[in-house]
């Protein structure tokens, strides 16, 4: 087992607030008769001042999708200038973003429920949240079907995340209580973390990655990457070697902090990144199409009866024959 931090928690570890979800709007019908002011006008600027709560994109695509008419025919055309006289008709339909936050039974894979929180096995491929390119089928839109009350706590009650390709277990809450009582539990490093990882070369000096303290921010190059940065966040991270076998390493890995990508980019930061995992210097390996990063135990104290509680889980089949390859028949988290 990995000691136990002691550091102080920062107030930067808290989880930052969410509004409310907006619920998404019904489709909504306008139209304008286009006068002398407006005669030579685009299409979708002349849409954008019909309709000015919406996006340019999304009204062009609104366009591209026959939601829009001149003189009752359809325009599939953005840049179409507009004449006097003409009458536009638009169908305002919802934007993904407001259809976000919907309920969608996926079958949540519970390892423990009761009235306050949560504790659910997450696949690999699945998405926490919502966002660009992942408006549906998210862990958030399981949460909000699974029980009415997440519909009222921010983010449906997620105080951490997961990566989409990183499988394992998370804590939800159930209760605005609860959420209040788990957000402070994991800033104050309450909340045992722990992972099983996979990564390129084999680690002869295990001291040198036993506690990794770099600061980490977004990647100056890449919006999509996070990186060691000066300016970044503060950053812990525990790492105990188990394995070396076939260019690779199996470790062990305790999060103290919880910065976006944190394992990955300590681990690559060191010259040993993830196997499978591209974004930082990965490739496929061990038959893993993926990052081979998997969260196998979470401890907590109950947030409202203060009982200790202790979770494992065993890994999907595609990383646990990864980690036979490397380790043999040795536990994960032995």
């Amino acid at each position: 087992m990995l000691p136990p931090s002691r550091s102080e928690p920062s107030p930067s570890e808290l989880v930052d607030p969410e509004d409310e979800a907006p619920e998404a709007a019904e489709a909504e019908r306008r139209e304008t008769v286009v006068d002398a002011a407006r005669h030579g006008l685009r299409l979708d600027k002349l849409l954008v001042e019909l309709a000015g709560e919406f996006s340019r994109s999304h009204l062009q695509s609104l366009i591209e999708q026959g939601c829009v008419l001149l003189d009752g025919r359809l325009a599939d055309t953005a840049s179409r200038k507009v004449h006097v006289g003409q009458r536009v008709q638009v169908e305002l339909r919802p934007t993904p973003q407001s259809q976000a936050f919907r309920p969608e039974p996926l079958g949540l894979d519970i390892v423990f429920e009761d009235a306050h929180l949560m504790v659910v096995r997450k696949p690999a491929g699945l998405v926490v949240h919502p966002a660009a390119g992942h408006w549906s089928g998210t862990l958030l839109n399981g949460l909000l079907a699974h029980h009415p009350g997440a519909a009222a706590l921010p983010r449906a009650g997620i105080v951490h995340r997961l990566d989409k390709d990183t499988s394992g277990l998370m804590v939800v809450g159930k209760t605005l209580e609860s959420v209040t009582a788990l957000v402070r539990a994991i800033a104050a490093r309450e909340v045992r973390r722990e992972y099983a990882a996979l990564v390129h070369g084999e680690i002869l000096q295990p001291a040198r990655l036993a506690s990794i303290e770099a600061p980490i921010g977004r990647d100056p190059q890449s919006r999509v990457r996070m990186a060691v940065l000066g300016s970044g966040k503060p950053a812990r991270t525990e790492v105990a070697l188990v394995a070396t076998a076939l260019a690779c390493s199996a470790v062990r890995c305790r999060l103290h902090t919880g910065r976006t990508h944190q394992i990955r980019v300590h681990l690559a930061s060191r010259g040993f990144p993830l196997v499978g995992d591209t974004l930082y210097g990965g490739r496929p390996a061990l038959g893993l199409q993926r990052q081979a990063l998997h969260a196998a135990r979470l401890g907590l104290q109950h947030p409202v009866s203060g009982e200790p509680l202790s979770f494992e889980a065993a890994p999907p089949e595609d990383f646990a024959a990864a980690w036979r390859e490397v380790a043999g028949s040795v536990d994960l988290m032995c």
